[in-house]
């Protein structure tokens, strides 16, 4: 059981954007990715949803640039998708890391794990009780899982407690052991953390890994410190770890999360603090491999380990990639997607506008103090971590606050990556200010007219209805159908108390924004001529990327 919890564990994080050096050489270190990857694609035909044989091979495989058959990916995606028509969206009704593992594999492979076999894998992950019942993996492999692509946190409608990115980091920082580490046991079910608990070494390369994009938080980057010290104080003569499960000896799958570990935060192998007697953890892991491309669970032991093979293919991948200054092995945003079919990856819709972009996070984990439970928190926060939006001077968010029509222009344009404009036509618009950009791009793209022909009013509020407007105009751009017939726009409307007095002009947009739910539809008033609310602004352009694919 312990050898495949960690097996299962291992499985997911590396992203380090940084280039560690090598005291293994390059070409060394290609010759070994080759030789480990041809042996798991020889010996592994038909890979399954599994710890062993399954996701790791597959992301290895698809993350080292090796040669592998088209055929080979798809079989697996088709046995994928049978096993999730089998079990539903849930694979695992106590183990929620299946998710996280199979989500990690689609995307991988440039498959969308929001849409296999009509289900949504990702939903799973928003019911927090649940996701972390299964221990502190839970929690780490949800939030792996989730950055890998920067999914959107998911609506979880079944969950007694929807769970956010913050509340996952919280869980992960709150578990650590005294000695800086962390274990499965220690802090569980909400338990303090004891005076003996101490750390165990492949635990707390993948806790780094979870938490080595949200280093910009105080408190988190006190919990990296600590753990690296810990990983560094462990590591012994031969660039490796002994475990007590091992009997003692060195173990390569405690190896292998303590590169991953490194890799994501950017830190060479070559590392001073992870260099021992001129052994880095690279050579260390290279010293368990056999000729024809397998590897042996331990130094001393002999024969071949999948488990030990399939992990070791992926450590080395994130340590080529991080050489080669490539996106690392869990940042998947530079793999290949697919882009026609059933649970296939695409960006954006078909007939958006060539200068519509898809907005990157910038700023991971980003958050606000006074928006802590808000109802429009994972809008804001995703928004948020695109650069999207800020915060006030004062580090709030101040979600009811109205909005401007020049911040809302800005924050359409922004959201959409249009490029800024010059030449503003609007009179009350110096091109020297803050906001003539945006304006001119809101206005070049048609997402506006101004509010007269000469003059825009950048500091006047906006409506509710002004708002849908706009927003109505920037979904067109991102290729979604906004045409409703007359007795749509009626049917839709008239089941708000004060349907007769939004404005003829706005009509048609606020259909449309309620149809395809960018509004929400469940309050008893549409309120159009209303000033709109930072949070809402913020929930309506959250609502739209999704819808475009955009997220």
């Amino acid at each position: 059981m312990r050898k495949f919890l960690i097996a299962f564990l291992a499985f997911t994080m590396l992203a380090g954007i940084a280039s560690p050096a090598l005291a293994v050489n390059k070409s060394e270190l290609d010759k070994a990715v080759n030789s480990t990857a041809a042996y798991i694609l020889n010996t592994l035909k038909n890979p399954q949803v599994d710890s062993v044989g399954g996701e790791w091979a597959v992301i290895g495989l698809a993350r080292s640039g090796y040669d592998v058959p088209d055929s080979y990916f798809e079989g697996y995606y088709r046995t994928v998708e049978s096993y999730v028509q089998e079990h539903g969206a849930i694979l695992h009704d106590l183990k929620y890391t299946d998710n996280s593992r199979v989500i990690l594999g689609l995307t991988a492979l440039g498959y969308d794990p929001r849409d296999v076999a009509g289900r949504d894998l990702t939903v799973a992950l928003g019911d927090y009780e649940k996701t972390i019942w299964q221990g502190i993996n839970g929690a780490i492999w949800a939030i792996i899982a989730l950055d890998s692509l920067n999914y959107p946190m998911p609506v979880n409608t079944e969950a007694s407690t929807q769970a956010t990115r913050d509340m996952y980091i919280a869980e992960i920082v709150r578990r650590q052991t005294p000695d800086g580490g962390w274990n499965l046991s220690a802090g569980a079910g909400g338990a303090a953390i004891g005076a003996g608990d101490h750390g165990e070494v492949d635990l707390t390369g993948m806790a780094l890994q979870a938490l080595a994009k949200y280093r910009t938080k105080p408190e988190v980057k006190t919990a990296i410190d600590k753990a690296l010290a810990f990983l560094s104080d462990k590591q012994d003569k031969a660039g490796g770890y002994s475990t007590n499960y091992s009997a003692g000896s060195s173990a390569l799958e405690s190896v292998v999360q303590a590169l991953v570990a490194l890799c994501e935060l950017g830190i060479p192998s070559d590392d001073p603090r992870f260099v021992k007697d001129g052994k880095t953890l690279v050579d260390n892991i290279l010293s368990y491999k056999n000729s024809d491309g397998s590897f042996r669970h331990t130094v001393g032991g002999s024969g071949k380990d999948q488990m030990s093979t399939e992990q070791a293919l992926y450590a080395l991948v994130a340590a080529q990639r991080a050489a080669e200054g490539k996106p690392s092995l869990y940042r998947m945003m530079d793999a290949n997607q697919m882009t026609t079919g059933s649970g296939q990856m695409t960006i954006g819709l078909p007939g958006k506008n060539e200068d519509v972009k898809q907005m990157p996070v910038t700023t991971p984990g980003k958050t606000f103090p006074d928006i802590q439970g808000h109802k429009n928190q994972a809008a804001i926060e995703a928004l948020a971590s695109r650069e999207i939006v800020n915060g006030r001077d004062n580090g709030l968010f101040d979600p009811d606050a109205t909005v401007t029509r020049a911040e809302f222009a800005k924050m359409v344009t922004f959201c959409l990556g249009l490029p800024e404009k010059t030449n503003t036509v609007f009179t009350d618009v110096s091109d020297s200010i803050w906001y003539a950009g945006p304006i001119a791009s809101a206005y070049y793209y048609e997402i506006t007219n101004g509010y007269t022909q000469t003059t825009f009013k950048p500091n006047g509020t906006i409506s509710r209805q002004e708002a849908a407007v706009m927003v109505a105009r920037a979904s067109r751009l991102c290729g979604m159908d906004t045409e409703l017939n007359e007795d749509e726009i009626r049917n839709i409307l008239a089941a708000f108390g004060d349907y007769r007095t939004v404005a003829d002009w706005a009509q048609a947009a606020m259909a449309f924004c309620y149809d395809t739910g960018i509004l929400d539809d469940s309050e008893f008033d549409i309120g159009p001529t209303l000033a709109i609310k930072r949070c809402e602004v913020m929930e309506m352009l959250y609502r739209m990327l999704d819808r475009a694919n955009l997220l």
